[in-house]
């Protein structure tokens, strides 16, 4: 009865993992394409965006379009 339990909770800690590993995947992902757009966007219009904490997490949760929401806040003032 015990190993039945130990190994469901096994199964269970390892599919968690594989989760929350595919999660931070998907999130370095989103935060490189969306720095790698600010960073072109920095380059070629010269918009001055620096790279903060929170820039990075915009980009990280929404990839190109927190990178856009980015330079769209940058335009409208809100200087992140």
């Amino acid at each position: 009865m015990i190993e039945a339990g130990l190994a469901l909770l096994i199964i269970v800690i390892v599919f968690g993992a594989f989760l929350i590993l595919r999660s931070i995947k998907n999130f370095i992902i989103n935060a490189i394409v969306g720095l790698v757009i600010l960073f072109l966007a920095n380059a070629v219009v010269g918009l001055g965006i620096g790279y903060s904490w929170l820039v990075v997490l915009i980009c990280g949760i929404g990839g190109i379009l927190g990178a856009f929401l980015v330079i769209l806040l940058h335009f409208l003032g809100f200087g992140i």
